[in-house]
């Protein structure tokens, strides 16, 4: 624990404070954070759009951003987790907040806290400081992305005015169940009765739709109330169809990918069910889908040989990765840099994209959930990965400087399996091109 003064306090201080504040790393449950809640006064002015999901949702809370940010509002985003730094987790008009502002809004939470002499857990802190510090911006519309789940939830506190569920995968099964049935039904726990919930995962869970009807959500799933047209792999128009109309001649988001198209249909849907608060233009969504950003999430890097990032973790979004590598074309060899939390399922996230990857070089994780190199290895020989090359290397960035060597100008480099790895290959980038 930091003796330090709280006023005092650096924002390092701060994580270091957050991460040794509660025993568990992970607790589920609304009570303790509620009663918080409650007593810092939280009430809101402005809607609230709430996004859980396996995977997609960092995606689609950055469309979202960027459209609404183009329309003039003043838009709180909380996402998570980051990858270079903390404050990218809560950006208000599209801008990180500052070690200043994140300092001050820890020390507003902290202080409710110690009153009612209550523990957190790192993720139920950051959220309630992400909705004080939007509080007092007076953000006209909060978009908030789910950490685990949905149901119990630290962003489940806060009433949606409109719900959306990406896709549904199996993750986190210790937490929420070892089917996407069990696992749907937790995070469909962020429908409200009356008010809209947007799905778009093509094949949706039926505990979904059964939760949807029971509390009177006004469920709305992609294929049948929303969707598009138009091929995924073709880089020039799509066209989007929902309860607000047709919308023609949309240039594909910035953000690379073949579900990307699922992602903004799911976007421009919710957008539509808050249309009478907060209209936006035609020319809002094009220049909000070429304005997005999201790192880390199949982020091409210029320059040769090719760099891929992808903080894919799970089997789906591995597959999903699998099948944006397969539409780049041919490449002499594709070396991945692959390195994952041994909490994770690595065996399945490896036999999805194993037909895409030529060299394995395998990484350690320096960090308490992290996978060895030598675990990670093990992983790939279970997975059925034979007749491959295999090297290991304690780090990620110690595994990418050796596929820059010896990769040619026309290979490709895959770094994938955690934001943990994404963000070292990030770092030793910076640090080379700086040095």
């Amino acid at each position: 624990m930091i003796e330090r003064d709280l006023k005092s306090r650096t924002l390092s201080d701060w994580l270091v404070f957050l991460e040794r504040l509660h025993p568990k790393a992970i607790e589920m449950g609304l009570e303790r954070v509620n009663r918080i809640r409650v007593e810092l006064d939280l009430k809101l002015s402005f809607p609230v759009i709430t996004v859980g999901g396996t995977n997609g949702k960092g995606s689609t809370c950055a469309m979202m951003e960027a459209i609404l940010s183009r329309a003039g509002y003043r838009v709180g985003c909380y996402t998570s987790p980051h990858l270079l730094r903390y404050n990218e987790r809560i950006r208000i008009s599209r801008k990180e907040a500052s070690d200043e502002e994140l300092c001050r809004a820890f020390h507003i939470v902290d202080s409710a806290r110690v009153r009612l002499d209550i523990s957190l857990t790192y993720f139920e802190f950051s959220t309630l400081a992400a909705m004080q510090l939007f509080n007092q911006a007076g953000v006209d519309i909060a978009i908030m992305e789910v950490g685990l789940g949905g149901r119990l939830d630290a962003v489940n506190i806060f009433d949606a005015d409109c719900a959306v569920l990406t896709s549904i995968d199996l993750d986190h099964m210790d937490y929420l169940g070892d089917t996407r049935e069990k696992i749907g039904f937790e995070k469909a726990g962020i429908f409200r009765s009356g008010k809209a919930a947007i799905c778009s995962e093509p094949n949706v869970p039926e505990t979904i739709r059964r939760h949807a009807r029971a509390i009177g959500a006004r469920f709305m799933h992609i294929g049948e109330d929303f969707g598009y047209s138009g091929n995924a792999a073709n880089i020039t128009q799509w066209n989007y169809w929902g309860a607000g109309g047709m919308r023609h001649s949309l240039p594909h988001p910035t953000l690379r990918g073949s579900c990307q198209l699922n992602n903004a249909s799911a976007c421009l849907a919710a957008l539509d069910t808050l249309r009478d608060r907060l209209p936006i233009t035609m020319s809002d969504i094009r220049q909000g889908l070429l304005e997005v950003t999201l790192p880390g999430r199949f982020h091409v890097l210029p320059g040769r040989p090719v760099t891929v990032l992808d903080v894919a973790h799970n089997p789906g979004a591995a597959h999903a990765l699998a099948i944006n590598l397969a539409s780049m074309g041919l490449y002499p060899k594709t070396y991945a840099v692959f390195a994952m939390l041994k909490d994770k399922d690595i065996v399945g996230v490896a036999q999805a994209i194993a037909s895409k990857v030529d060299i394995w070089l395998t990484a350690g994780i320096d960090a308490p959930r992290g996978a060895s190199a030598n675990e990670a290895a093990e992983a790939l020989q279970a997975a059925g990965v034979v007749g491959k090359t295999i090297r290991t290397f304690p780090n990620p960035a110690m595994a990418y400087a050796y596929a820059c060597e010896s990769a040619i100008e026309n290979d490709r480099i895959c770094v994938f399996g955690s934001f943990y790895t994404v963000a070292e290959v990030l770092r030793y980038r910076t640090t080379v091109e700086h040095a």
